[in-house]
């Protein structure tokens, strides 16, 4: 897998274009899926051609985080928009609420308490089907089915992390035919709940979120980033001097 031929599934927004974006996913009347990619997530499929199917099954892939803007500016993709499921994802949900049609909301994912208190945090007073994120991926498609309504806009939040989120979101739509929205969430039910803290505004919005992290979550982050971002670098230099240098056939 060619760090192109990943970049090359990212849907690359403006800012200015998210509202719409939003609108467009919530009118969908198939199912549809939305993801996020950022350097954790590339490093899982630059040599799994599996979880690259996963990833490249998404509907919409979005670019989360500034490694992936590096990633796309070395390789002749414009970045645009910074666009992370922390902060979209309430975004979709109030948009979602305001709908003038029936919709079912399900979330499934981390544990509780955090799982009934993170989604009350984001879908107050709703009524929204809940499953901890311990399951094998089939029991929750057939959880989906079993409670999915047809006539129903049916919006999926999975908040159980990389790459199971991603395999769940592609075996719901596979199997789905019906108006869906599935979005891999990651830890934005843990973030609404109190579980996990954000890193302060200044270092979100100066891409140093991932340092945050890993000084709260040493232990859990360690391999993600004091391991992984050296060998997310190493993918891109080696692309670059693969571009820079050819062998000759």
């Amino acid at each position: 897998m060619t760090v192109n031929n990943i970049l090359g599934q990212v849907h690359y927004l403006e800012n200015d274009h998210v509202s719409r974006f939003i609108q467009q996913l919530l009118r969908t009347n198939k199912p549809i899926s939305l993801g996020f990619l950022n350097q954790y997530g590339f490093n899982l499929i630059i040599d799994n051609h599996q979880l690259f199917n996963d990833f490249s099954a998404l509907s919409y892939l979005l670019r989360d985080g500034i490694g992936i803007k590096i990633a796309s500016l070395m390789t002749g993709f414009q970045p645009k928009a910074n666009l992370n499921g922390t902060d979209l994802i309430p975004q979709i949900m109030t948009s979602a609420l305001n709908l003038n049609k029936q919709t079912q909301f399900f979330v499934y994912g981390t544990q509780e308490p955090w799982l009934s208190k993170g989604t009350e945090k984001l879908l107050p007073n709703q009524k929204v089907t809940l499953l901890d994120g311990f399951k094998d991926n089939q029991e929750y498609l057939t959880h989906y089915q079993d409670n999915a309504c047809p006539e129903s806009l049916k919006v999926v939040l999975l908040a159980m992390g990389m790459p199971k989120q991603e395999k769940v979101a592609r075996l719901i739509v596979e199997n789905e035919t019906t108006a869906t929205l599935v979005i891999c969430g990651g830890a934005i039910i843990d973030f609404q709940a109190g579980k996990t803290s954000r890193a302060p505004k200044f270092m979100r919005e100066n891409g140093m979120e991932w340092l945050y992290r890993l000084f709260v979550e040493p232990k859990r982050m360690f391999n993600r980033y004091v391991i992984g971002i050296p060998v997310f670098f190493s993918h891109l230099f080696i692309a670059a001097l693969r571009r820079n240098f050819p062998t000759n056939k």
